[in-house]
């Protein structure tokens, strides 16, 4: 296979409908996270048939694992015009205030909605608690069981898809592509059924919302599954891509050296936990006036930068001034989690250090989640819809799935123009066989990992970003020429596709601006750079 033809490779499998099981149905979901069973649920409400698929067991996401919270106008200090000017401060300059306001605006109810269906967020006199978070003016983030929101959120979402008889789940299906007809139409997917192999799934309408791309770097609070596999699959069949340079860094996950990295919510710093260095030193305030409660980019960077200067692996979260058995029942994970690693929260300090967290860059879509192809909608993580700007403000990234999971449903439902496409029944795709060599797979990714954090981490410069892209590109010379049969290898394919565009997003912004920090342009760019970076493959 030429480098032409690995460059402009549609599939990553050979297709043949004719020998290949099939399935159908009106609307298929892609990812089992908030954003997908909201989807899912929603279309399902219209009486759809609908097919949610999931990389692992319906539970795994990146919602399960979120710890913070969701943030919506629930206080009575509180106003939607202030949640929306937070959200904007955030975004250096880049939000959507249209979908900032309709996203603050429709959070509420929604929120609401989830209590209804059996969320078990914390509460206080028959309301819903909510507590202060860095980066928002107003206490407005809600949280279910302490420090387990997310879980708490699936778990109802689950039980009301479960208890729903059109709505099909599928587990332990890896999507491996989308597939599209000549007229940049989608029409469904195929993926492999553990247990089954292939099979091509027909839709009227498909919503992505296959989550993130933490797993591309060394350090990450996501779990195994976040490898970017919605993002290359919408790549290669011809979606925009936005804002691709722009990954957040949490600026807390627990650091145990030989230990994955663990989140360690801010909404310790907002109920009042303090950041010290290795001499003890709170250092924040050094760094930004409102010290523990700046944004995350802010603190992450402060804290790469005490790093540094102390020449330390980490730093460390004080709350022994906290009451430890309020602390137990507030934070029982993050409680748990330490006693796990014999650390004493009320006589030791938590070492933390920055780690990978969230893709705000990901799948152009509209108002109403649609992307530029036909019949394909986006929501969650893996979507760009404008309202997170050049950062996320903390706890909306839940809101913004919960939201845009509810209108992706709501339009891919309608099935606008979709009869003709369940006839669709023969398609094939041959790969051309490669005689490279073949690179170890595992190998590689572990390189890529450590190469994306050390080139195109927390700060970057020019000369590395462009180092990295040589070295994705040579990589991908002898992986993606190759036909795999195992999710493995898939996921390792689509690491490559997705941090190569990062990492030429990222040489391309020469300026600092949100979570994008270049050493070599540590200012933002006026208006010359109020712009998002559009990628499209050609």
């Amino acid at each position: 296979m030429t480098a032409k033809q690995v460059e402009n490779r549609r599939y990553l499998v050979p297709i043949d409908t004719s020998k290949t099981q099939q399935l159908f149905a009106d609307v298929l979901v892609i990812g089992s996270g908030i954003a997908g069973l909201r989807a899912a649920i929603e279309a399902g409400q219209t009486g759809c048939n609908v097919m949610l698929v999931c990389k692992k067991e319906l539970e795994e996401s990146n919602t399960w694992k979120a710890q913070g919270g969701i943030a919506a106008v629930l206080g009575s200090d509180d106003s939607v015009e202030e949640h929306v000017q937070d959200t904007i401060a955030a975004g250096g300059g880049m939000c959507d205030e249209a979908i900032v306001r309709e996203v603050v605006e429709k959070g509420p109810g929604l929120v609401r909605e989830l209590l209804e269906w059996g969320t078990e967020f914390d509460m206080s006199d028959g309301k819903i608690d909510i507590t202060m978070e860095g980066g928002h003016t107003r206490a407005r983030v809600a949280h279910a069981h302490g420090d387990s929101t997310g879980r708490g959120i699936i778990e109802a979402l689950g039980r009301k898809v479960r208890g729903m008889d059109n709505i099909k789940v599928i587990e332990n299906f890896f999507a491996v592509d989308l597939i599209t007809t000549d007229g940049n139409v989608c029409v469904g997917a195929i993926g492999y059924a553990e247990g089954v192999g292939q099979e091509v799934i027909w839709a009227r309408n498909t919503i992505l919302a296959s989550g993130g791309a933490g797993k591309l770097y060394r350090e990450t609070t996501n779990p195994p599954i976040a490898t970017g596999d919605g993002l290359a699959m919408a790549w290669r069949a011809g979606a925009v891509l936005r804002d691709m340079e722009f990954m957040q860094f949490h600026p807390t996950t627990l650091y145990i050296a030989g230990a994955s990295r663990a989140l360690i919510t801010e909404v310790l710093r907002g109920e009042g936990g303090i950041l010290r260095d290795r001499e003890g030193v709170a250092f924040m305030s050094e760094y930004d006036e409102r010290a523990e409660l700046a944004p995350r980019d802010v603190v992450s960077r402060a804290i790469l930068d005490r790093m540094l200067k102390t020449d330390a692996t980490h730093v460390y979260l004080d709350i022994r001034h906290f009451d430890k058995e309020h602390f137990s029942k507030r934070f029982p994970l993050i409680s748990e989690l330490c006693e796990s690693f014999d650390i004493d929260v009320s006589t030791q300090m938590i070492p933390v250090r920055p780690s990978a967290h969230y893709m705000i860059g990901g799948v152009k879509v509209d108002g109403k989640a649609r992307t530029n192809v036909e019949n394909l909608y986006a929501c969650g993580e893996v979507a760009s819809t404008g309202l997170h700007g050049a950062n996320r403000l903390g706890s909306n990234s839940l809101l913004e799935a919960l939201v845009f999971g509810q209108v992706a449903g709501e339009e891919a439902a309608k099935g606008e123009n979709g009869e003709a496409r369940l006839t669709f029944r023969k398609y094939k795709y041959d790969v051309p066989v490669s005689d490279r060599s073949r690179l170890d797979a595992d190998d590689v990714r572990n390189s890529l990992r450590a190469l994306m954090w050390r080139n195109v981490g927390i700060t970057r410069t020019q000369r590395p970003l462009e180092e990295a892209q040589e070295i994705i590109t040579f990589w991908q010379r002898y992986v993606m020429d190759k036909v795999f049969d195992k999710p493995f290898e898939w996921e390792v394919q689509n690491m490559l596709t997705v941090s190569l565009l990062m990492a030429g997003a990222a040489t391309k912004r020469c300026e600092s601006r949100g979570v994008h920090f270049r050493k070599d342009y540590p200012e933002a760019d006026g208006k010359e750079y109020e712009q998002h970076f559009e990628m499209v493959k050609q």
